[in-house]
């Protein structure tokens, strides 16, 4: 696996990667994931990681110009691995990593997956990283990229029929997988009262709970701004902010003069995101974002949590009948529909019960591991066949890298080569 972040830090994009990758593991396969410098070790999980970067330690989401010379670390070792791991399949994640892994794979040649969970031009726009007259050219060099690999996997319906319809590339090679949730970490479980007593929640008070990064594209800003419109109904709430980078966050709380009914935890470990879920009634993502997944959604539900979201049609793949929708970007709807759910005990119970049912029975990593498992078949060779370094290494020499940069990192270059 091709993995152009610093895995493991804790976030949705990484926990598919390692929900993925435990899952193949689980079902008898070997995996070793190639990723930066940064991030944490998971026991169990094979992990090579680039030279270090001393100066460079950003962990949290989105683009930064650094990874244009990480992501050349992470090529040679790639590369590397290759040469002494022999796969039979290589699964790249995110854009970058699609270029990454058709180096490897034209050099080596190994069949290449590649794992999208969203569109490269929407996440760029969305975290602000292009002006206006660069995303025609992005949208371009996005269906290069997107063309690249031999079998493409989405994580929603939704950009597998952007990639038919927008990049004109055959259903066939498209394959929509949901994300998954693991049910032994994930199910619900008594209040941990110590930590609620360390957080200063108070007995007859309502949680309601986010968690993941914090920017603007998670919605966190239309979220503090619902906050003052619920208290106002219910004074006993209080929103359990669960992620990083906080700090801003903090500030923008403060100026609104929520400071006492928000609670920011700043990061935490992914394996301990249950206990704070168990403290919530309810829980909430107001995710701007149209084109990205939404895997919180997954933990959420088999927490037994029930979920305000927006209303498009990601989350609604994912949560059917079983989500809280409103008008996308509506502070005043959101903050109805939280007050709404708080104050409905029979209708919050109701919906704790089936998302419990429906994560447990639909939405297993092992059966994502499956799907898998199906699609490498559909594109390796004869298996008696071992990978080969290709001859056409020299055909590289005369190349000169052009490169871009994107959310979780963006890296297209050699497109004459691989075009």
């Amino acid at each position: 696996m091709v993995a152009p972040t610093p895995f493991f830090a804790d976030r949705g994009c990484h926990v598919r990667i390692l929900g993925e990758a435990q899952a193949l593991l689980a079902l008898g396969h070997a995996v070793l994931i190639c990723t930066y410098h940064l991030g944490r070790d998971i026991p169990g999980l094979p992990t090579e990681r680039t030279l270090p970067v001393p100066w460079y330690q950003k962990l949290s989401a989105g683009p930064s110009l650094h990874k244009l010379y990480i992501d050349l670390l992470l090529i040679w070792k790639v590369l590397s691995a290759c040469r002494r791991f022999r796969p039979t399949v290589i699964h790249a994640h995110l854009h970058e990593g699609i270029v990454i892994g058709r180096i490897a794979s034209t050099l080596f040649g190994v069949p290449l997956v590649a794992d999208l969970q969203g569109s490269l031009t929407g996440e760029l726009r969305e975290h602000k990283f292009i002006p206006r007259w660069l995303v025609n050219a992005m949208h371009r060099i996005e269906g290069v990229i997107n063309r690249m690999p031999r079998h493409l996997i989405v994580s929603s319906t939704r950009t597998a029929r952007s990639c038919h319809n927008t990049f004109r590339l055959p259903a066939g090679r498209i394959t929509p997988i949901m994300d998954g949730v693991d049910t032994n970490v994930f199910s619900p479980r008594e209040r941990d009262s110590a930590l609620r007593t360390s957080l200063g929640i108070l007995p007859h008070e309502t949680v309601v709970a986010f968690v993941g990064v914090l920017t603007e594209y998670q919605g966190i800003d239309l979220l503090l701004q619902a906050v003052p419109l619920v208290v106002k109904e219910l004074p006993s709430a209080r929103f359990l902010i669960v992620g990083y980078p906080e700090e801003s966050y903090r500030e923008k709380a403060r100026a609104l003069g929520i400071e006492a009914s928000t609670l920011f935890t700043g990061r935490v470990p992914y394996h301990a995101v249950p206990d704070y879920l168990s403290l919530a009634d309810i829980a909430i993502s107001p995710k701007i974002s149209t084109t990205e997944a939404n895997l919180k959604l997954f933990n959420y539900m088999a927490m037994g949590l029930p979920t305000v979201v927006f209303d498009n049609e990601v989350n609604r793949e994912i949560l059917g009948d079983l989500g809280i929708y409103v008008e996308s970007a509506n502070v005043e709807a959101l903050a109805s529909a939280i007050v709404r759910i708080l104050t409905s005990p029979v209708e919050a119970a109701e919906l704790r019960r089936k998302s419990i049912e429906r994560a447990r029975s639909e939405h297993s990593w092992l059966a994502v591991g499956r799907r898998l498992l199906d699609i490498y078949d559909e594109v390796r060779p004869d298996p008696g066949r071992r990978p080969r370094l290709r001859s056409e290494v020299s055909a590289l020499a005369g190349y000169v890298p052009f490169v871009m940069e994107s959310d979780c990192a963006y890296l297209s270059y050699l497109f004459s080569i691989f075009g």
